[in-house]
């Protein structure tokens, strides 16, 4: 009897790889046994606080810095001979060249500032969960390379969620670390996507922790539930490698 409620268990927790909310299919109940919001609390302890700090991503220079809810995004790049510089915060953005500023259309500043901003949000995943318009859920725990991991869902309210509001995300949290080893999204922004994401060279800099990841593709319509099965069995396609370097943090 012993082995078969451990197996019964077993495959319990691995069925959960094939749970999910917003149009993707729902098992179990787990998701009542832990509320989401003591599992994030444990998350952030083990990821650490928001900060301000400098970091390299692709050759370009980027910072961002946190006060009572404002905030200041910037990147620096050569572009054509020139040295621009962009900067998002709470009142807009705007872009310099060689210290002068430019003139740009409403489609080209909200091209650029949304390319920063995903750069400086997936930095600071999974701690910019705290963000009012997130909404979190627990779903049920699931199995990733023999290790269990709890499960989160998020979708964005349309006020305050950006542009990419629609967007949905899921967060695995190794249970024994309670940081975050996998996140996959779906992407509705130029033609949309599906991708899944591997974290390494996890490391604490300052407060705050820091992580690289392996970029996978997945095929379009695929539910994100399902996604740890496929990269188990290598089945998704390795795009890009996401690394932060030279961070350090801004005085």
């Amino acid at each position: 009897m012993r082995i078969i409620i451990g197996l019964t268990l077993a495959l319990s927790v691995f069925s959960a790889c094939n749970s999910g909310i917003n149009g993707e299919k729902t098992v179990g109940n787990n998701h009542t046994v832990e509320p989401v919001d003591s599992l994030l609390d444990s998350v952030y302890h083990a990821h650490g606080e928001l900060g301000n700090y400098r970091f390299v991503f692709r050759g370009d220079q980027y910072s961002f810095q946190f006060n009572e809810g404002n905030y200041i995004y910037s990147k620096s790049s050569n572009k054509s001979g020139k040295l621009l510089r962009d900067t998002l915060t709470n009142n807009g953005f705007v872009r310099y060249a060689d210290g002068a500023r430019l003139i740009l259309s409403k489609e080209e500043e909200a091209k650029y500032a949304e390319s920063l901003n995903s750069v400086i949000y997936f930095v600071c995943l999974p701690l910019k969960l705290k963000d009012p318009a997130a909404n979190k859920t627990k779903l049920d725990d699931c199995i990733i390379n023999e290790s269990v991991y709890a499960t989160i869902s998020v979708h964005f309210d349309e006020e305050g969620g950006g542009t990419d509001f629609d967007d949905v995300f899921y967060y695995w949290i190794n249970q024994n670390t309670n940081q975050v080893d996998f996140i996959a999204y779906k992407y509705s922004t130029n033609g949309g996507g599906v991708r899944f994401r591997s974290a390494f060279n996890s490391r604490m800099i300052g407060k705050m922790r820091f992580q690289d990841y392996l970029n996978y593709e997945a095929p379009i319509g695929k539910p994100l539930a399902e996604l740890p099965l496929l990269f188990e069995k290598d089945s998704l396609k390795l795009l890009s490698e996401i690394i932060t370097e030279s961070v350090e943090p801004i005085p």
